[in-house]
Order: C-alpha cells, then sequence, then structure tokens
C-alpha cells in the first residue's frame, strides 16, 4: 500500500474512526480499496473507499453507524470527495455464494487496513468466464435503478452520483475481457484502455466513462449517455457472453 502524504492523516482518522465505531465485538476486520491505497488519488477530487468485514450481516445500526462515519470524515478532510464505506458480514464474504464475487474482491483489489485479513481464506484466482460473470453479471439491473436516481438527485449532487455509475460502468467493461486480457487491474483508466483492445467501436464511449469517474461534471447529457448507450449495450453483451450473475438472496 502507497499512501500519499496528503492522505496519510485520512487513513489514520478513518482507522480509528471504524475501530471506535465497530469495535471487536462488531468488526472482524476493514480494508481500504480505491485510488488512495493504490497511490493515485488526487487531494480534493478522490474518495476514500472502505470495506468492513463484521461479525454478523450488517443491521439498520451497523449501516446508520457506517452512513455517519462517511459524513463526518467528509466534513472534517477537504482532501476528500466523499467517503463510502461497504459492509458485509464474514461469514457471506467467505461463503461459496461470493466467492467469485465480494471474496475475490476482498483477495485481489483490497488492502488490509486493520483486524483480519480474509484472503489467505480465499482462493488462488484465476481471470476466467465465471469470475467475470460472477463479478458484474448483474449490470442490467442497475440501470432501472440508475435512471430512477438521476432522475430523483438534486443538480449538486449529480457529480458524485455520475462518478460512482461511471466507475461501475468501467469496471464491468473491464471485466467484459478480464479473461482474454488474462488479468486484473484497479486503474480505471487501464481498465478503458483494455477494453478497447477488443471493443474498439466503443472505445470512445469507456475513456469517456473513464474520465468522468475521476473528474465527474453531474451533467445530464453524460449521464443519459451512460444508462441508455453504453449501459444496455454492455449489459446485452456481457450477458452475451458470460451469462447472467446468480441471484443474491
Amino acid at each position: 500500500m502507497y499512501v500519499q502524504a496528503p492522505f496519510r492523516p485520512v487513513v489514520s482518522a478513518a482507522r480509528d474512526a471504524l475501530r471506535d465505531t465497530f469495535g471487536e465485538s462488531r468488526m472482524t476486520g476493514a480494508y481500504l480499496y480505491g485510488s488512495v491505497p493504490r497511490g493515485t488519488a488526487r487531494p480534493g477530487r478522490s474518495d476514500l473507499d472502505l470495506l468492513v468485514a463484521l461479525r454478523a450481516e450488517p443491521t439498520e445500526r451497523d449501516r446508520a453507524d457506517a452512513r455517519r462515519l462517511d459524513v463526518e470524515l467528509d466534513a472534517r478532510f477537504e482532501q476528500i470527495d466523499g467517503s463510502g464505506t461497504l459492509l458485509s458480514g464474514r461469514d457471506r464474504l467467505l461463503s461459496d455464494l461470493e466467492r467469485y464475487d465480494l471474496g475475490w474482491f476482498v483477495a485481489c483489489l483490497c488492502t488490509p487496513l486493520l483486524g483480519e485479513d480474509l484472503a489467505p481464506l480465499l482462493p488462488a484466482y484465476r481471470p476466467t468466464s465465471l469470475l467475470a460473470r460472477e463479478t458484474n453479471g448483474d449490470l442490467a439491473l442497475f440501470l432501472p435503478r440508475w435512471r430512477a436516481e438521476i432522475r430523483s438527485t438534486a443538480p449538486e449532487r449529480l457529480p458524485r452520483l455520475q462518478r460512482r455509475i461511471s466507475r461501475h460502468l468501467v469496471r464491468t467493461g473491464f471485466t467484459l475481457v478480464m479473461p482474454r486480457w488474462n488479468g486484473w487491474t484497479s486503474d480505471l483508466a487501464e481498465m478503458a484502455k483494455a477494453f478497447a483492445g477488443y471493443y474498439p467501436e466503443w472505445a470512445a464511449h469507456m475513456r469517456a466513462a473513464a474520465t468522468a469517474a475521476y473528474e465527474p461534471t453531474g451533467e445530464l447529457g453524460a449521464l443519459y449517455t451512460v444508462t441508455e448507450e453504453l449501459g444496455p449495450w454492455l449489459a446485452g453483451e456481457y450477458t452475451r457472453v458470460h451469462g447472467i450473475k446468480k441471484p443474491r438472496p
């Protein structure tokens, strides 16, 4: 993990806040992922991404505490543009159902921050079609949700929504070609480049999505391009190539 100097106080505060909020009685471990541990975060533009493994499945209290923690970190540090904390029960992360989704994410794309690291308990992964299907084979389910969010989100909050949607689209585009590319990366620009090598006709759309993931403008036209053009095509192509992700309970 390489955390740039401006973000070290943020990571230290996040570690303390997670420990104070959840403690050993509720949390087994926590991770960083995204640009901050990768060393590519940009002060004032990048957000902080956290994942917490809980002893039990998340409750409403857990989710409320995570939201409060995110709001406090965002307000306290101008270096970050938002904070997002994912929650999952430890047993779920290690389950057969999540082995090629959250399990892979933890083992291959997350950096341990505190507590137990579950990576040694997970398989040695390879970039297979099964892995691609189980990580992002449910894009079609997100498109109507995103359209509804765009309609209901206040204009000043659209850039953050655009960043989240764009990230998801770029990651899905990358995992579509991941078995052929024969590897993985957490760098969105590299993901878009890998995708372009197999789908040059959609390369400009994917590069634009990667740019929006780093520098979102919140423009409705760009959001609709993603949800009405790139997204529907990508969902259909993903199903054709890899199939549909197993439904979650």
